[in-house]
């Protein structure tokens, strides 16, 4: 399953992309964090697919900002191009997840571990130094700073955050769902059934969510909410989440203790 995005006319993401498409260690990694994720830890998927999610997202996050002028942290401090800053959420999306292949706690920690040789390793020929090791540094910040608490320095480590709270529509977690693993994170997935990200009214983002149960609520208030207030890019990004229908679907029958 290849990984794309839309890299318009951005040769160093192009290559970048050919790049991850041909690194077989690093399909690798993902298809390891998946097992811990899923058959160990009975969790939604953290592999391949939820990487090309939150890559698609990263992208379309960081585009709508740059339209309203909001510049990235590399073009600000390193005189860098967007098209720089493109790479950077697409390297930090690809690298954020890859520690739970050694374990999901504190994996924040390992992706940064693991990330850095293989962050070099894939951008090496397309940036020179110093720029290879600010891209590095700026890739890993983004990996890091996805923990939900941690404080974000960047615009794109804050684009990188966000969009790995956005990978939560129906589907996503029903694996553990139907594994028997029934609480307010499966239950709550369930009931969200698209979210998508477009040009905003009041602020230069809008990310609408639409439910078809009000349990999805706990998708947007507990989880996005907190990532996206504890973001860079907080004050440019509105949500809307509304309830589809006039009948709510019902996702559960029974439930015991």
């Amino acid at each position: 399953m290849p990984f794309e995005i839309p890299t318009r006319h951005n040769e160093k993401l192009r290559t970048l992309v050919e790049r991850i498409n041909q690194d077989a260690e690093l399909t690798q990694l993902w298809r390891c964090a998946n097992i811990n994720a899923i058959d160990r830890l009975g969790l939604s998927d953290h592999g391949e697919v939820h990487i090309r999610i939150v890559a698609n997202a990263a992208l379309k996050l960081l585009r709508l900002l740059i339209e309203a002028d909001i510049q990235p942290s590399v073009v600000t401090n390193y005189d860098l191009t967007h098209e720089d800053a493109e790479v950077v959420v697409t390297m930090g999306s690809c690298l954020h997840d890859i520690g739970i292949a050694i374990h999901r706690d504190e994996h924040e920690l390992f992706s940064v571990a693991l990330g850095y040789p293989k962050a070099r390793e894939l951008l090496e020929g397309i940036y020179q130094e110093p720029e290879l090791t600010i891209m590095a540094a700026e890739s890993l910040h983004a990996v890091i700073a996805h923990q939900w608490d941690m404080p974000c320095l960047t615009l794109e480590a804050g684009v990188v955050k966000v969009a790995d709270a956005l990978d939560m529509t129906a589907g996503r977690s029903r694996i553990p769902f139907e594994a028997g693993k029934v609480n307010i994170h499966s239950v709550s997935a369930l009931a969200v059934e698209s979210v998508t990200i477009e040009r905003g009214e009041e602020r230069p983002v809008k990310i609408e969510i639409t439910m078809t149960n009000s349990a999805g609520i706990f998708q947007v208030d507990e989880l996005l909410k907190r990532k996206l207030q504890n973001s860079s890019i907080y004050p440019y990004v509105e949500v809307v989440a509304r309830i589809k229908g006039k009948t709510e679907q019902r996702i559960l029958g029974v439930y015991k203790l």
